[in-house]
This record gives C-alpha cells, structure tokens and sequence, in this order.
C-alpha cells in the first residue's frame, strides 16, 4: 500500500496534535506535582478527598487517598521533573512532526517504541482498557511511522537515480 504525501502529512499532523495533547497534560501534572511538595497543600487536598461527598463505595477515592498519604510532598519534585522530562520529548517529537522533519518521525519511533515494553507489561499485570488502548494506539504510530519513512526514502532513492541520469 503506498502513502501518498498529503495522506503522510495530514497523518503526521494527527499524532503531532496527540503528542501535544500528551505535553499538556503531562506539564499539568508537573504543576500540580510541584503544588503538592508543600505539606499544606498536600494535607488540603488529602483532607477534601476524605471529605467528598461521595458513597463510601468510592473505593478509588480511598485509594488515592492511601497513595497521597504514603507518598508524602517529598516525591512529588520527583514526578514533577519526570513529568516535565517527559513533556519536553513529547514536545519536541510534536513540533517536529508537525513541521514535517523525517528526524522527527525516527525520533518518534524510537521514544515511543522504547516504552512498548513497559506498556505490554503494565497492561498484563494489571490489565486496564486505557493502558490497552494507550499500548494499541502506541503500536498503531509506530507501525505508521516506519511506513512513512520507508515511503519517503523509496521516493526519495527513486529521485535521486532518476537525477543521476539512471534509468528507474
């Protein structure tokens, strides 16, 4: 099946807006991460989730309150910085694919298909419908991505014989 390049493009453009999605996100995270290293902060928000008027069948409610309690606002800086670590990849990968930079694609590939393995093993453990589709939709961009590329250098070892004056 060949790609055509309005179809490469407009393809690129998808997965460099979900990678933009991502580094939102993922800065939001950070922010609020950064927030929660003061123990007042943290003590607020435990305090509200404790208080929520919800039935006490609210299991992830109670769960979330546990994680806050044993964390504690030291980690917090910790998973803010990864946060942020990873937001700036994700960022570079976005921008780079949307400006259409084969670099960007490879990069892309090789970020992305570096956590696959996390991915399959997070989602066997403690199986969940986002860490499937996360891993699924994962799989989908790289496999995509390696296709474009492949395209692109086809088309462009085909340019290049044709310059030199080679028949194709």
């Amino acid at each position: 099946m060949r790609l055509s390049s309005r179809h490469g493009t407009a393809g690129l453009r998808v997965i460099a807006a979900y990678e933009a999605i991502k580094t939102v996100a993922l800065v939001l995270v950070a922010l609020v991460a950064f927030r929660l290293e003061h123990v007042q902060d943290l003590e607020h928000l435990v305090h509200w989730l404790e208080r929520l008027p919800l039935a006490d069948s609210s299991d992830l409610r109670w769960q979330l309150v546990g994680l806050l309690r044993g964390m504690g606002p030291g980690k917090f800086t910790a998973i803010g910085i990864a946060a942020l670590a990873y937001a700036v990849i994700f960022g570079i990968e976005g921008v780079g694919l949307w400006l259409g930079r084969r670099w960007a694609e490879w990069f892309t590939v090789i970020a992305t298909g570096s956590l696959i393995p996390l991915e399959l093993y997070e989602t066997l453990h403690r199986f969940g419908w986002i860490k499937l589709a996360t891993l699924v939709g994962n799989v989908a961009i790289i496999v995509y991505l390696v296709r474009v590329v492949r395209q692109q250098g086809r088309e462009s070892g085909m340019g290049n014989r044709k310059s030199k004056g080679t028949p194709s």
